[in-house]
């Protein structure tokens, strides 16, 4: 009976080890390479954009909810001076493709969003999420649209200098704030 309970008690150490390695990418290795439908629902192949610019990655829950919102809305009005540096920004979730055209048109998005609704691109990265189709319904145009996703991640923002190796990343996004801290990064990158 002692060996078993032995046995148990080791076990338990062993699994919850297990589950605190961090297999996130770390600054100075490589981007992964995927290919993942973008809101045109055209493939979005990293292959094509890492290694030639700065790419920035941003890892967000959900489209048309508040703090994610925030997050593209800065994006999206910081995105010019991001581009005078030769910046490209990429925000991703489980989101479907039609839900990121929606969010998209709603609050009038100028850059890429990746749909990942398996955790393809989380799981690349290192990015916890959890799974299970979640939904949410909102009103676009005077219609009541679902929206919904297959995974939901964490809020993650990752960025690739020109050699495609990840110089920067952040696991605790300020969401309103984040273009902001990543104009200052960039500009340490030129």
């Amino acid at each position: 009976m002692k060996n078993t309970l032995s046995a148990i008690v080791t076990f338990a150490l062993l699994s919850q080890t297990a589950f605190a390695i961090d297999f996130s990418l770390k600054v100075g290795e490589k981007a992964p390479e995927f290919t993942v439908k973008d809101d045109s629902g055209s493939d979005w192949k990293a292959s094509d954009h890492f290694g030639k610019k700065i790419v920035v990655v941003y890892f967000y829950p959900a489209d048309m909810t508040g703090g994610c919102t925030k997050q593209a809305c800065g994006f999206r009005d910081d995105l010019g001076k991001l581009k005078d540096v030769g910046v490209e920004v990429v925000g991703v979730s489980g989101d479907t493709v039609r839900n990121h055209q929606l969010f998209k048109k709603v609050h009038d998005l100028n850059f890429a969003l990746l749909a990942d609704p398996k955790g393809i691109v989380a799981t690349a990265f290192g990015v916890p999420f959890t799974k299970g189709e979640k939904s949410i319904t909102r009103e676009i145009d005077g219609k009541e649209e679902i929206l919904t996703r297959g995974v939901t991640t964490k809020r993650w923002t990752f960025v690739v200098d020109q050699n495609g190796k990840v110089a920067y990343k952040n696991e605790k996004v300020n969401a309103a704030q984040d273009s902001q801290k990543i104009m200052d990064i960039v500009k340490g990158l030129k």
